[in-house]
């Protein structure tokens, strides 16, 4: 009774600062805000308050550090970590109000982070411009929630990572300040880059409120094609040679193995694989640059007709339209949902160094088969930064309650696996919920004891997030 009444007292004064009508706290109407993508964490909060611009936001985060009430950043839900699970007494806080973009400019763009990133990458293109930042959430995915957990995607090898293409930002603190740092700048050599301690966070320091960032020019052309190839050994080794001979036309690298691209054209409508690409492997490989169609075509055909001839290389399919290029994305952004729908799995955002990615993969599929008899996993992932989303679903006639318990040994060891070659359990995910033990664990003690001291500094009342990434 007396947390109930503390909440509506809060509530009351969240709405003379927002409005009543952006404080929700009817069940039905919070209801989708406490799903979780995956299904593993579902909400408790009982308020979600959306203010309307960065200065109602500190507000809002003020009264709750005076209250001591926990705040929930949640953006698009399409994070896999559970970085927005909200428990009993905390409130979500929502910013899909401000998705404002305030200016595009020469090279940059100014804006919201309610912005999905498709409206950023459409407003990018009326200037003649990309916001390169890709994912297959992009259609929700929000800005602040992208910048927040350092999103990475399909052009992280080109463009980096929304870390590298963060320019300046506007942050919301816990107590109420508004750090206001929208600089259009590459250079700004005035002391500490406070703007990277809030980027990769996931909202357990403040509240990214805008940011400016990064536009690049526009490619005049984009070739595209599906390489079959023997290994991954194979794989890296045209990465290395493409990285070379290809340079900063190197758009995309991407590997889908046999399992993972078989489970799209079972589960999947209107995805296949071109029948001469009977190989164990895949690559989906992507140029991109200033030249026309048919001088970028040529460049990538010369390069594979080499590794055809080096034996680097068994087949290739180039697409010669948009639709068949669009097919091709298709078959690499399917394998996500298509092993979703496949059944229980388990899912890890794993990296390794490109070259131990061969070694890993081998080490990896006999644990798979320790652990889970008759699995046959299911990677795919961004071969250029090492990064592999590592999927094992559950085989058929396997018992799915043997298959959970086992399951959490099997990754534990994957991620254990990959953090013992130079590579980490959450390469571009985050950590959120889910994987807060996991860095306990592994994580150096140093570096841990810098992030809670970094915590307790800008956060003392411990209301951002609480419970996510690292404990004060």
């Amino acid at each position: 009774m007396q947390q109930h009444m503390r909440e509506s007292g809060l509530a009351r004064e969240l709405a003379s600062i927002v409005g009543e009508a952006h404080c929700v706290r009817e069940p039905a109407a919070l209801q989708p805000w406490l799903n979780e993508p995956r299904g593993i964490y579902q909400g408790q909060a009982g308020l979600l308050v959306a203010p309307g611009s960065a200065e109602e936001t500190a507000r809002v985060l003020a009264r709750c550090n005076r209250r001591g009430v926990g705040v929930v950043p949640v953006g698009g839900r399409t994070g896999l970590c559970g970085g927005t699970h909200s428990r009993p007494g905390e409130l979500l806080l929502s910013l899909h109000r401000q998705r404002r973009v305030r200016r595009i400019g020469a090279g940059s763009l100014t804006a919201e982070a309610g912005c999905a990133l498709a409206t950023l990458q459409e407003e990018a293109g009326r200037v003649d411009c990309v916001f390169p930042l890709s994912l297959g959430s992009e259609g929700s995915c929000q800005l602040g929630g992208a910048l927040s957990t350092n999103a990475g995607g399909i052009h992280v090898l080109r463009y980096g990572m929304a870390r590298d293409l963060a320019l300046g930002l506007e942050v919301a603190l816990p107590d109420g300040r508004l750090l206001s740092d929208l600089k259009p700048l590459l250079k700004d050599n005035t002391g500490y880059d406070v703007k990277q301690l809030f980027i990769g966070s996931e909202g357990t320091l403040g509240v990214i409120t805008a940011a400016t960032v990064k536009l690049h020019p526009r490619p005049k052309s984009r070739v595209t094609a599906l390489l079959g190839i023997a290994s991954p050994d194979q794989a890296v080794s045209l990465y290395r040679r493409a990285e070379a001979e290809l340079g900063g036309e190197l758009n995309a690298f991407e590997l889908i193995s046999r399992r993972a691209a078989e489970l799209c054209e079972e589960r999947l409508e209107e995805v296949s694989v071109p029948a001469a690409l009977d190989a164990p492997w895949l690559l989906c490989v992507e140029l991109a640059g200033a030249i026309e169609d048919a001088a970028l075509t040529s460049r990538l055909a010369k390069f594979l007709e080499q590794a055809l001839r080096s034996g680097e290389l068994l087949d290739a399919v180039c697409a010669a339209s948009e639709a068949q290029r669009e097919a091709i994305w298709r078959l690499r952004h399917g394998v996500p949902e298509a092993v979703r729908r496949a059944g229980a799995s388990l899912h890890h955002d794993l990296a390794a160094p490109p070259e131990r990615i061969p070694e890993f993969l081998q080490a990896a599929r006999k644990l798979c088969r320790r652990f889970v008899p008759g699995t046959e996993p299911a990677p795919f992932g961004h071969i250029g930064d090492g990064n592999l989303h590592y999927s094992v679903v559950c085989p058929a006639g396997f018992d799915p309650r043997r298959f959970a318990r086992q399951g959490e040994a099997l990754s534990a060891a994957l991620r254990e696996l990959a953090w013992g070659m130079e590579g980490s359990f959450s390469a571009e995910h985050g950590v959120g919920l889910l994987l807060k033990d996991e860095l306990e664990r592994l994580g150096d003690p140093v570096k841990l004891g810098l992030m809670r001291a970094v915590k307790r500094a800008l956060d003392p009342q411990g209301i951002m997030n609480p419970g996510k990434v690292v404990a004060a």
